[in-house]
């Protein structure tokens, strides 16, 4: 019994001792990452007093899980011109539309809609791209197609917000639930004052998020572009002018 005991001891501290040092590898995680976290660590610690070889296994998921969840911090361009991307990820398309049937507006007028594509290894956690205030937040239900399918903005289960700038103008963003994705936090309400760069949602496990920019303004983005939410810089609201480029 004893020597039973040591041994689960000897395997306890090596496990904990291994994801204590995985832990200090990491950026901060999301408060909604916890509970994963958590789950993955305890899992594979069962697992592992059953068979000793998953210790490795279950250190590399726990990690990938805290990954996922990471929440490293970015440095927001303060120009209140300017907007600013609202998730990590890949531009997958810019096409002009108009704006989602679900707010409640006669703006039947074309906006230019940059979709960002999100996969398992990016940032999952979204960002307000502009200063200015919220005027509608709608949580919509739907499917859970894969997000990369141009009808996914209309179809799959989303969270939608308008605002308007601090200049007058208004632009939407949307967050979009993918085929693995199941979960959309969002923490704004109607109303609230919005500072660009701030955290306000996240989504689980891949995903989309689209902005709408007013077709005047012209992207400062490229179709296949990587962005960094909160960094970088999707359009001027005060320029007109497309900027061409490829990606290389």
């Amino acid at each position: 019994m004893s020597d039973a005991t040591d041994e689960f001891k000897n395997i306890l501290g090596k496990a904990t001792g291994g994801i204590r040092w995985l832990w200090s590898l990491l950026p901060p995680l999301h408060p909604a990452g916890i509970p994963f976290v958590a789950a993955f660590a305890v899992i594979s610690l069962l697992l592992t007093m059953v068979w000793d070889d998953f210790l490795g296994i279950g250190l590399v998921l726990t990690l990938w899980c805290a990954y996922f969840f990471r929440d490293p911090a970015r440095v927001t361009p303060t120009d209140t011109s300017l907007v600013i991307s609202p998730a990590d990820g890949m531009v997958s398309k810019i096409e002009q539309v108009t704006l989602p049937a679900e707010f409640d507006t006669d703006d039947t007028s074309l906006y230019t809609r940059i979709s960002i594509f999100l996969n398992v290894f990016d940032v999952h956690i979204q960002r307000l791209p502009a200063d200015g205030i919220i005027k509608e937040v709608i949580y919509r239900p739907g499917k859970f197609l894969s997000a990369c399918l141009d009808k996914a903005s209309e179809d799959n289960e989303r969270s939608s917000v308008l605002m308007e700038t601090t200049g007058g103008q208004t632009i939407a963003f949307v967050q979009i639930a993918g085929l693995i994705a199941r979960r959309i936090i969002n923490d704004l309400k109607n109303g609230e004052k919005a500072v660009a760069g701030t955290r306000y949602g996240l989504i689980r496990f891949g995903s989309r998020v689209d902005i709408y920019l007013p077709s005047s303004v012209a992207p400062l983005v490229c179709v296949g572009q990587r962005m960094i939410g909160g960094e970088t810089v999707l359009a001027d609201l005060t320029n007109t002018l497309p900027r061409n480029g490829v990606v290389r």
